[in-house]
C-alpha cells in the first residue's frame, strides 16, 4: 500500500510536512519536543507507521522552533507555541476533512496541545501524548497537572518504563485527573525519548490509535 508522499505546508505562521494516503482515516497533527523539531527521529517514526496504517500525519514546527532553528522555548511563549497548534489544525484540517481529527505530539508539544485542548476542547476530537513531562527529572512535587482535570478530550499516553520526566506509577495516577477516557501505552526499555530505532514504539502507538480513536463512526473509542 502507498503511504502518500510528503509534502511540506508553509503559511500563515504554520510550518507542517504532512503525509496523506489514499482515503485517509483521519489526521493527526504532531508537534515537536522542547529540544527538536519536526523533522525529528521519533515523529518520522510515528508518521510512518501511522500513514502505513492509513492516517494522515501532520508534523508542525511551533512557533518558537520556527523562529529559531536550535534553543527551549520560553516559558513566556507558551501561550504562542498553543495558538501555532490551533492554526495549525486550521490550516490542515480542509486537506484530510474526514475521519477524527487528533493533536498532540511530544513532550513540550504534547503538553502544549494538552492545555490546547483543555482550554478549548472543540479544537481536536483526540489527543496523543508521547513522552508527557509530568514533572522536571528529579523533582515530583512540581507536578504539571493543573489543566488535566479540564481534559474531556480522549486521551491516549504513550509513556517510556524508564522515563525520568515521570514513573509509570505517577502517569497512572495522573491519568485518573483527565474528565475523558484515557488510555496509557507502555513501552519497554524505553526512556523520554522513545529509543524509536529498537523500541517499537511507532507501531505500537500506531496499533493504539486504531484501537482507540480509529472506530468506524469517528469517533474515539473508550
Amino acid at each position: 500500500m502507498s503511504v502518500g508522499s510528503e509534502s511540506v505546508v508553509i503559511e500563515d505562521g504554520v510550518a507542517a510536512a504532512l503525509v496523506c494516503p489514499e482515503n485517509p482515516r483521519g489526521l493527526l497533527v504532531l508537534a515537536h519536543g522542547a529540544g527538536s523539531d519536526r523533522n525529528s527521529t521519533l515523529l518520522r517514526a510515528l508518521s510512518d507507521a501511522l500513514a502505513a496504517r492509513s492516517w494522515a500525519v501532520a508534523r508542525i514546527d511551533l512557533p518558537y522552533r520556527q523562529q529559531r532553528p536550535k534553543g527551549p522555548p520560553s516559558p513566556s511563549r507558551a501561550a504562542a507555541d498553543r495558538a501555532g497548534i490551533r492554526a495549525a489544525v486550521a490550516a490542515l484540517r480542509p486537506s484530510v476533512p474526514v475521519g477524527p481529527l487528533i493533536v498532540g505530539g511530544q513532550s513540550y508539544g504534547g503538553r502544549q496541545a494538552s492545555m490546547l485542548v483543555a482550554e478549548d476542547p472543540s479544537v481536536a476530537d483526540g489527543l496523543l501524548l508521547t513522552s508527557y513531562p509530568l514533572h522536571p527529572p528529579g523533582k515530583p512535587e512540581k507536578a504539571r497537572t493543573q489543566h488535566l482535570p479540564d481534559i474531556t478530550t480522549p486521551t491516549l499516553i504513550i509513556h517510556g518504563r524508564s522515563d525520568a520526566f515521570a514513573t509509570s506509577a505517577e502517569i497512572t495516577a495522573a491519568a485518573e485527573l483527565f474528565a475523558g477516557p484515557v488510555r496509557i501505552v507502555e513501552v519497554e526499555r524505553a526512556d523520554h525519548g522513545l529509543k524509536p530505532e529498537r523500541s517499537g514504539v511507532g507501531d505500537l502507538t500506531a496499533e493504539a490509535v486504531d484501537e482507540f480513536f480509529g472506530n468506524p463512526t469517528g469517533e474515539a473509542a473508550e
